[in-house]
Formats: C-alpha cells, structure tokens, sequence
C-alpha cells in the first residue's frame, strides 16, 4: 500500500470504514479499557469505583459544605445538586478523555504506521469507545444514586441514549482533526488539555446556563458541550422533554463535523511516515 496515494474521503467512506473494522475496532477498545487498569489490584472494577467515589465526594462538598441548589424548590434533597452536577461532569469528561489523548494516538502507536498496513483512522473510533464505556459506567452509577437518594426516575429518562449520543459525531471528528495535528505540531497536547479545562467552567456544569445575562448564553451554547448537558439533565433529572429542534441542529452539525474530522485527517496521513 502506497502511503501516499489518494484516499477516499466521502461521509460513505468514513461510515464504510467504520463498519468494514468493527470487530478490530471492539478488540482493540477492549484491550484499550482493560489495559488501562492492567497490574492494579481491582482492576477494571475501578472503572466502577472512580465515577462512585467522586459522585460521594460532590455530594458531600456541594450538598454538605455549601449548600449549593440548582434553582430548585426549597424543598429538593441535598443529593439533587450533586447529581446536576454529575451529569455534567459525566459528559465532559467524555469530550476531555478523547480530545486529550487524541494529540498522542498515532505517536503512540508508530509502528502502525510505519510497518504495517493498518486502518489508522479506528484509533480515534478506539480512543472514542473508551471514553464512552467509562461514561456509561458513570451513568450507571448516576442511575444506582438516584434509586438510593431520590425517587424513582421518570420514564423520560429512556431519552437519554437520544440526548447524549448526537454528541459523538462531534467529538469523533475533532478527535480526528487533533489525532493528525498531533503528528505535526507536539504541542498540540498541552494546548488541548487547557481548552478543555476552559470548556469545563465555560459550560453549564456548576451553574444553569439561564443564570447567565442572555448575551453570555448565546457564547455558552457554543460550546460543544452545553446542548448535550442540558439535554441529558432534562430526560434524566427533570422529566422534562428535551428540546428536539435543538437536538436536531446539534446533531447535523455533529455529522458534518465528524465527516470534516475524517476528511482532514485522510488528507493529513500521507505525510505521517514521513514526519515519524
């Protein structure tokens, strides 16, 4: 295979590579996850315990010590801030999980690019499974606080799969612009795990984005992150209908993003034996 020869870049072709490496991709993503807690003495059950123990801290701190509230009735539990906060915190660190580690994936893995024929563009679709096994974990988590804190969740909360699964497009295609970046400018590591950190504080995670004047909102939902979170909090905490026109938008751009991601990074690789 010649590495520097055309490759297609049609959204059929990003969709039909997908599909045509699904069973390395589930491999490769289950090595990825176990690999992660090889050695440790609980092993992947600390993909459980993580998300547990830091869901006990928030509700202490942000429930306990101060007292915070979501603009709800007086008469909300103390967990109900822990658990807005949690679904937050749950989806931007799927966002932060692929977008960090995006920069350093071909770095990491040279000698797939060098001494074999292998389909690179799977390792983001890998790097994305991942993050999103943790979340889902995370979700379950949320989902065992809920029964033990609150009352039983609304049957809204079935829409869920629907408000959070618009956002992996999006993060798969700017998972693959940073994966090629990375190649070529080093620094792009450092740089991300900075923007990410904005995105945390620039999104709806400890504050609803309508506490914000109405000119500060329209920059708040730019954030890939906001839609998604105040989705989610809708269907599972709420039992509120979530806005599908909004949705919808999201989801086209999500789509095109993804598509743009992967026309970049095919059109990037060619030079990527070359520069390692």
């Amino acid at each position: 295979m010649n590495p520097h020869a055309s490759l297609p870049v049609s959204p059929a072709a990003m969709i039909q590579s997908i599909w045509s490496h699904r069973a390395l991709i589930i491999q490769m993503t289950r090595r990825e996850i176990v690999g992660r807690y090889k050695g440790s003495l609980l092993g992947l059950s600390w993909s459980f315990f993580n998300p547990l123990l830091m869901l006990a801290v928030y509700t202490f701190v942000f429930s306990f010590v101060f007292k915070a509230r979501w603009g709800m009735a007086a008469e909300a539990s103390k967990a109900d801030f822990a658990l807005v906060l949690f679904i937050g915190l749950i989806l931007h660190a799927l966002l932060a999980e692929v977008l960090i580690r995006a920069p350093g994936q071909v770095l990491a893995n040279a000698n797939y690019v060098k001494k074999v024929v292998f389909p690179l563009e799977i390792l983001t679709v890998i790097n994305l499974g991942a993050a999103l096994f943790h979340a889902f974990i995370s979700f379950v988590v949320l989902l065992i606080a809920m029964l033990v804190l609150t009352d039983v969740p609304q049957w809204t909360i079935l829409l869920s799969p629907l408000t959070v699964f618009p956002m992996l497009p999006l993060v798969l295609g700017i998972g693959w612009i940073l994966t090629s970046l990375g190649v070529y400018l080093r620094d792009i590591g450092q740089f991300i795990s900075i923007i990410t950190t904005a995105m945390l504080f620039l999104a709806p995670v400890f504050y609803p984005a309508t506490s914000l004047p109405a000119g500060y909102q329209f920059w708040i939902n730019l954030n890939p992150i906001t839609i998604p979170i105040e989705a989610t909090r809708q269907v599972v905490l709420f039992g509120q209908i979530p806005n599908w026109n909004a949705l919808g938008m999201y989801t086209l751009v999500a789509i095109f993003t993804a598509w743009l991601g992967f026309y970049w990074f095919q059109k990037t690789r060619k030079g990527f034996a070359d520069v390692l």
